[in-house]
Protein backbone atom coordinates (compact mmCIF):
# COMPACT_ATOMS: atom_id res chain seq x y z
CA UNK A 1 0.00 0.00 0.00
CA UNK A 2 1.36 3.42 -0.88
CA UNK A 3 2.01 6.02 1.83
CA UNK A 4 -0.86 8.17 0.53
CA UNK A 5 -3.49 5.47 1.02
CA UNK A 6 -1.93 4.39 4.29
CA UNK A 7 -2.28 7.88 5.73
CA UNK A 8 -5.74 8.22 4.19
CA UNK A 9 -6.90 5.16 6.16
CA UNK A 10 -5.15 6.27 9.35
CA UNK A 11 -6.70 9.76 9.27
CA UNK A 12 -10.21 8.50 8.50
CA UNK A 13 -10.03 5.83 11.20
CA UNK A 14 -8.70 8.15 13.91
CA UNK A 15 -11.19 10.87 12.92
CA UNK A 16 -14.08 8.39 13.18
CA UNK A 17 -13.04 7.29 16.68
CA UNK A 18 -12.61 10.88 17.90
CA UNK A 19 -15.91 11.95 16.30
CA UNK A 20 -17.76 9.10 18.04
CA UNK A 21 -16.25 10.14 21.39
CA UNK A 22 -17.26 13.78 20.87
CA UNK A 23 -20.81 12.92 19.80
CA UNK A 24 -21.36 10.57 22.76
CA UNK A 25 -19.93 13.04 25.27
CA UNK A 26 -21.81 16.02 23.82
CA UNK A 27 -25.13 14.22 24.02
CA UNK A 28 -24.78 13.54 27.73
CA UNK A 29 -25.78 17.17 28.39
CA UNK A 30 -29.42 18.22 28.54
CA UNK A 31 -29.85 20.91 25.89
CA UNK A 32 -33.62 21.24 26.33
CA UNK A 33 -35.56 23.46 28.76
CA UNK A 34 -37.35 20.42 30.11
CA UNK A 35 -36.23 18.84 33.32
CA UNK A 36 -35.10 15.22 33.19
CA UNK A 37 -38.03 12.86 33.61
CA UNK A 38 -40.56 15.48 32.50
CA UNK A 39 -42.77 15.27 29.40
CA UNK A 40 -41.45 16.64 26.12
CA UNK A 41 -44.98 17.55 25.11
CA UNK A 42 -45.19 14.87 22.46
CA UNK A 43 -47.65 12.00 22.60
CA UNK A 44 -48.70 9.45 19.99
CA UNK A 45 -50.93 6.43 20.22
CA UNK A 46 -50.97 6.62 24.00
CA UNK A 47 -47.19 6.81 24.29
CA UNK A 48 -45.72 9.94 25.83
CA UNK A 49 -42.16 11.05 25.17
CA UNK A 50 -40.18 11.88 28.31
CA UNK A 51 -36.84 13.64 28.59
CA UNK A 52 -34.89 10.66 29.88
CA UNK A 53 -31.09 10.50 29.55
CA UNK A 54 -29.25 7.53 28.02
CA UNK A 55 -28.83 4.77 30.64
CA UNK A 56 -25.43 4.91 32.36
CA UNK A 57 -24.56 1.31 31.45
CA UNK A 58 -25.20 2.10 27.81
CA UNK A 59 -22.95 5.16 27.96
CA UNK A 60 -20.19 3.15 29.63
CA UNK A 61 -20.55 0.46 26.96
CA UNK A 62 -19.97 3.05 24.22
CA UNK A 63 -16.83 4.30 25.98
CA UNK A 64 -15.61 0.74 26.51
CA UNK A 65 -15.98 -0.01 22.78
CA UNK A 66 -13.98 3.10 21.90
CA UNK A 67 -11.19 2.14 24.31
CA UNK A 68 -11.28 -1.42 22.94
CA UNK A 69 -10.94 -0.15 19.35
CA UNK A 70 -7.94 1.99 20.27
CA UNK A 71 -6.28 -0.97 21.97
CA UNK A 72 -7.02 -3.28 19.05
CA UNK A 73 -5.59 -0.84 16.50
CA UNK A 74 -2.47 -0.46 18.64
CA UNK A 75 -1.86 -4.22 18.83
CA UNK A 76 -3.04 -5.44 15.41
CA UNK A 77 -2.89 -4.21 11.79
CA UNK A 78 -5.69 -1.81 10.89
CA UNK A 79 -4.11 1.60 10.46
CA UNK A 80 -2.73 1.59 6.92
CA UNK A 81 0.77 0.13 6.79
CA UNK A 82 1.12 0.03 10.57
CA UNK A 83 1.68 -3.64 11.53
CA UNK A 84 0.66 -3.43 15.18
CA UNK A 85 2.72 -4.03 18.31
CA UNK A 86 2.18 -7.81 18.14
CA UNK A 87 3.30 -8.10 14.52
CA UNK A 88 0.31 -10.35 13.78
CA UNK A 89 -0.36 -11.47 10.20
CA UNK A 90 -2.94 -13.84 8.81
CA UNK A 91 -0.06 -15.87 7.40
CA UNK A 92 1.66 -16.40 10.76
CA UNK A 93 -1.33 -17.00 13.01
CA UNK A 94 0.09 -20.39 13.94
CA UNK A 95 3.07 -18.72 15.65
CA UNK A 96 2.78 -19.13 19.39
CA UNK A 97 5.10 -16.48 20.81
CA UNK A 98 5.54 -12.78 20.25
CA UNK A 99 9.30 -13.23 19.80
CA UNK A 100 8.77 -15.88 17.12
CA UNK A 101 6.23 -13.67 15.36
CA UNK A 102 8.56 -10.67 15.31
CA UNK A 103 11.49 -12.85 14.17
CA UNK A 104 9.49 -14.08 11.19
CA UNK A 105 8.32 -10.56 10.40
CA UNK A 106 11.88 -9.28 10.44
CA UNK A 107 12.99 -12.20 8.28
CA UNK A 108 10.24 -11.43 5.80
CA UNK A 109 11.35 -7.79 5.63
CA UNK A 110 15.01 -8.67 5.27
CA UNK A 111 14.53 -11.27 2.54
CA UNK A 112 11.59 -9.62 0.80
CA UNK A 113 9.49 -12.73 1.38
CA UNK A 114 6.05 -13.44 2.80
CA UNK A 115 5.47 -16.17 5.36
CA UNK A 116 3.21 -18.18 3.09
CA UNK A 117 2.18 -21.16 5.19
CA UNK A 118 -0.09 -20.55 8.16
CA UNK A 119 -0.92 -22.94 10.97
CA UNK A 120 -4.16 -24.16 9.42
CA UNK A 121 -2.35 -25.36 6.30
CA UNK A 122 0.34 -27.00 8.38
CA UNK A 123 -2.25 -28.77 10.50
CA UNK A 124 -4.11 -29.94 7.40
CA UNK A 125 -0.88 -31.33 5.95
CA UNK A 126 -0.16 -33.18 9.18
CA UNK A 127 -3.64 -34.69 9.28
CA UNK A 128 -4.25 -35.44 5.60
CA UNK A 129 -0.69 -35.83 4.32
CA UNK A 130 -0.52 -39.54 5.28
CA UNK A 131 -3.87 -40.11 3.51
CA UNK A 132 -2.57 -38.66 0.25
CA UNK A 133 0.71 -40.54 0.68
CA UNK A 134 -1.11 -43.86 1.05
CA UNK A 135 -3.14 -43.18 -2.12
CA UNK A 136 -0.06 -42.00 -4.02
CA UNK A 137 1.70 -45.29 -3.28
CA UNK A 138 -0.78 -47.02 -5.61
CA UNK A 139 -0.14 -47.00 -9.38
CA UNK A 140 -2.37 -44.57 -11.26
CA UNK A 141 -4.05 -47.37 -13.21
CA UNK A 142 -5.11 -49.05 -9.96
CA UNK A 143 -6.00 -45.83 -8.17
CA UNK A 144 -8.10 -44.57 -11.10
CA UNK A 145 -10.71 -47.28 -10.50
CA UNK A 146 -10.51 -47.29 -6.72
CA UNK A 147 -13.67 -45.77 -5.18
CA UNK A 148 -11.87 -43.90 -2.40
CA UNK A 149 -9.13 -42.67 -4.74
CA UNK A 150 -11.72 -41.49 -7.25
CA UNK A 151 -13.65 -39.47 -4.64
CA UNK A 152 -10.51 -37.85 -3.21
CA UNK A 153 -9.23 -37.07 -6.71
CA UNK A 154 -12.58 -35.57 -7.66
CA UNK A 155 -12.54 -33.23 -4.66
CA UNK A 156 -8.98 -32.16 -5.41
CA UNK A 157 -9.95 -31.57 -9.04
CA UNK A 158 -12.95 -29.43 -8.09
CA UNK A 159 -10.83 -27.36 -5.71
CA UNK A 160 -7.95 -26.72 -8.11
CA UNK A 161 -8.84 -27.49 -11.74
CA UNK A 162 -12.55 -26.81 -12.17
CA UNK A 163 -12.07 -23.06 -12.57
CA UNK A 164 -10.52 -23.60 -16.01
CA UNK A 165 -11.73 -27.02 -17.13
CA UNK A 166 -15.21 -26.82 -15.60
CA UNK A 167 -16.77 -28.82 -12.78
CA UNK A 168 -17.71 -31.50 -15.32
CA UNK A 169 -14.20 -31.44 -16.87
CA UNK A 170 -15.61 -30.70 -20.32
CA UNK A 171 -13.51 -27.55 -20.70
CA UNK A 172 -14.36 -24.34 -22.51
CA UNK A 173 -12.79 -22.08 -25.11
CA UNK A 174 -9.03 -22.27 -24.60
CA UNK A 175 -9.28 -25.00 -21.94
CA UNK A 176 -9.25 -28.64 -23.10
CA UNK A 177 -12.10 -31.08 -22.59
CA UNK A 178 -10.65 -33.81 -20.37
CA UNK A 179 -13.38 -36.33 -21.18
CA UNK A 180 -13.22 -36.58 -24.98
CA UNK A 181 -10.03 -38.65 -25.13
CA UNK A 182 -8.46 -36.16 -27.54
CA UNK A 183 -4.96 -35.46 -26.23
CA UNK A 184 -2.16 -33.16 -27.35
CA UNK A 185 0.65 -34.85 -25.41
CA UNK A 186 -0.75 -38.33 -24.80
CA UNK A 187 -3.16 -40.01 -22.40
CA UNK A 188 -0.90 -42.48 -20.64
CA UNK A 189 -0.96 -42.20 -16.82
CA UNK A 190 2.66 -41.06 -16.82
CA UNK A 191 2.04 -38.34 -19.41
CA UNK A 192 -1.05 -36.99 -17.63
CA UNK A 193 0.90 -36.79 -14.38
CA UNK A 194 3.82 -35.11 -16.15
CA UNK A 195 1.46 -32.48 -17.58
CA UNK A 196 0.06 -31.73 -14.14
CA UNK A 197 3.44 -31.67 -12.42
CA UNK A 198 5.34 -29.47 -14.85
CA UNK A 199 2.64 -27.76 -16.93
CA UNK A 200 2.55 -27.14 -20.67
CA UNK A 201 3.07 -24.05 -22.79
CA UNK A 202 1.55 -23.73 -26.25
CA UNK A 203 3.57 -22.17 -29.06
CA UNK A 204 1.36 -21.73 -32.11
CA UNK A 205 3.10 -18.97 -34.09
CA UNK A 206 1.30 -16.11 -35.82
CA UNK A 207 1.28 -16.50 -39.62
CA UNK A 208 -0.18 -13.17 -40.71
CA UNK A 209 3.15 -11.66 -41.70
CA UNK A 210 4.24 -14.76 -43.64
CA UNK A 211 0.95 -15.56 -45.38
CA UNK A 212 -0.82 -12.23 -45.76
CA UNK A 213 -4.60 -11.87 -45.86
CA UNK A 214 -5.04 -14.04 -48.96
CA UNK A 215 -2.79 -16.77 -47.59
CA UNK A 216 -4.66 -16.79 -44.27
CA UNK A 217 -7.96 -17.24 -46.11
CA UNK A 218 -6.55 -20.08 -48.20
CA UNK A 219 -4.97 -21.84 -45.24
CA UNK A 220 -8.19 -21.50 -43.25
CA UNK A 221 -10.11 -23.19 -46.06
CA UNK A 222 -7.64 -26.09 -46.19
CA UNK A 223 -7.63 -26.58 -42.41
CA UNK A 224 -11.43 -26.70 -42.37
CA UNK A 225 -11.34 -29.15 -45.29
CA UNK A 226 -9.02 -31.42 -43.29
CA UNK A 227 -11.71 -31.50 -40.58
CA UNK A 228 -14.28 -32.64 -43.14
CA UNK A 229 -15.96 -29.28 -43.59
CA UNK A 230 -17.39 -28.02 -46.87
CA UNK A 231 -15.23 -25.19 -48.24
CA UNK A 232 -14.21 -23.43 -51.43
CA UNK A 233 -12.07 -26.08 -53.18
CA UNK A 234 -9.99 -23.50 -55.04
CA UNK A 235 -9.01 -21.78 -51.81
CA UNK A 236 -8.39 -25.11 -50.10
CA UNK A 237 -6.10 -26.30 -52.90
CA UNK A 238 -4.08 -23.08 -52.62
CA UNK A 239 -3.89 -23.59 -48.85
CA UNK A 240 -2.73 -27.19 -49.27
CA UNK A 241 0.19 -25.96 -51.35
CA UNK A 242 1.27 -23.79 -48.41
CA UNK A 243 0.65 -26.40 -45.72
CA UNK A 244 4.27 -27.52 -45.76
CA UNK A 245 5.13 -24.79 -43.26
CA UNK A 246 2.57 -26.33 -40.85
CA UNK A 247 3.48 -29.97 -41.45
CA UNK A 248 6.60 -29.75 -39.28
CA UNK A 249 4.34 -29.65 -36.20
CA UNK A 250 0.97 -31.00 -37.34
CA UNK A 251 2.38 -33.66 -39.65
CA UNK A 252 1.98 -33.83 -43.44
CA UNK A 253 -1.49 -35.35 -43.02
CA UNK A 254 -2.58 -32.79 -40.37
CA UNK A 255 -3.17 -35.50 -37.76
CA UNK A 256 -1.09 -33.72 -35.15
CA UNK A 257 2.25 -34.24 -33.49
CA UNK A 258 1.06 -37.08 -31.27
CA UNK A 259 0.25 -39.23 -34.31
CA UNK A 260 3.83 -38.78 -35.51
CA UNK A 261 5.55 -39.10 -32.10
CA UNK A 262 6.56 -35.45 -32.10
CA UNK A 263 6.90 -33.51 -28.81
CA UNK A 264 5.22 -30.27 -29.87
CA UNK A 265 1.66 -30.82 -28.66
CA UNK A 266 0.27 -29.70 -32.03
CA UNK A 267 -3.41 -30.70 -32.34
CA UNK A 268 -4.99 -33.09 -34.79
CA UNK A 269 -6.64 -30.94 -37.48
CA UNK A 270 -8.70 -33.77 -38.94
CA UNK A 271 -10.97 -34.69 -36.01
CA UNK A 272 -13.11 -31.52 -35.94
CA UNK A 273 -12.30 -30.97 -32.24
CA UNK A 274 -11.28 -27.38 -31.59
CA UNK A 275 -9.71 -25.80 -28.52
CA UNK A 276 -10.42 -22.20 -29.55
CA UNK A 277 -13.49 -22.77 -31.70
CA UNK A 278 -14.01 -24.34 -35.10
CA UNK A 279 -15.77 -21.52 -36.89
CA UNK A 280 -14.10 -19.97 -39.93
CA UNK A 281 -13.52 -16.79 -37.96
CA UNK A 282 -11.94 -18.63 -34.99
CA UNK A 283 -9.61 -20.70 -37.19
CA UNK A 284 -8.63 -17.63 -39.14
CA UNK A 285 -7.85 -15.78 -35.92
CA UNK A 286 -5.68 -18.66 -34.71
CA UNK A 287 -3.69 -18.66 -37.93
CA UNK A 288 -3.39 -14.91 -38.04
CA UNK A 289 -2.34 -14.21 -34.46
CA UNK A 290 -1.22 -17.56 -33.06
CA UNK A 291 -2.05 -19.06 -29.66
CA UNK A 292 0.00 -19.16 -26.48
CA UNK A 293 -2.08 -20.99 -23.91
CA UNK A 294 -0.44 -22.01 -20.64
CA UNK A 295 -1.20 -24.98 -18.42
CA UNK A 296 0.38 -24.12 -15.04
CA UNK A 297 2.68 -26.47 -13.18
CA UNK A 298 1.15 -27.89 -10.00
CA UNK A 299 4.14 -29.65 -8.45
CA UNK A 300 5.09 -26.81 -6.10
CA UNK A 301 1.46 -25.88 -5.40
CA UNK A 302 -0.06 -29.26 -4.54
CA UNK A 303 2.90 -31.57 -4.17
CA UNK A 304 3.47 -34.82 -6.03
CA UNK A 305 1.13 -36.95 -3.92
CA UNK A 306 -1.95 -34.83 -4.64
CA UNK A 307 -0.99 -34.51 -8.30
CA UNK A 308 -0.78 -38.31 -8.45
CA UNK A 309 -4.33 -38.61 -7.10
CA UNK A 310 -5.73 -35.99 -9.51
CA UNK A 311 -3.97 -37.75 -12.39
CA UNK A 312 -5.80 -40.94 -11.50
CA UNK A 313 -9.13 -39.10 -11.44
CA UNK A 314 -8.50 -37.53 -14.85
CA UNK A 315 -7.47 -40.89 -16.28
CA UNK A 316 -10.72 -42.40 -14.99
CA UNK A 317 -13.06 -39.79 -16.48
CA UNK A 318 -11.31 -40.02 -19.85
CA UNK A 319 -11.18 -43.83 -19.75
CA UNK A 320 -14.40 -44.77 -17.92
CA UNK A 321 -14.15 -48.42 -18.92
CA UNK A 322 -11.56 -50.18 -16.79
Amino acid sequence: MTDFWSWWIIILTVFSIVACFVIITANLKNYTHVEEGESMGHEFDGIEELNNPLPKWWTYLFYFILVWSVGYLALFPGLGNYEGLLGWKSSNQGITTLAESKALSEKAKAEGLLVALDQEVRTADEVYGPVFKALADKPILDLAYDDEGFKVGQRLYLQNCALCHGSDARGSTGFPNLRDNDWLYGDSPETIKETLLYGRKAAMPAWEAALGDQGIEEMTAYVLKLAGRKVNDKLADAGEAKFGMCAACHGPDGKGSLAHNLPFGAPNLTDNIWLYGGSKKAVEETLRYGRNGVMPAWKDVLGEDKVHVISAYIYNISHPDK
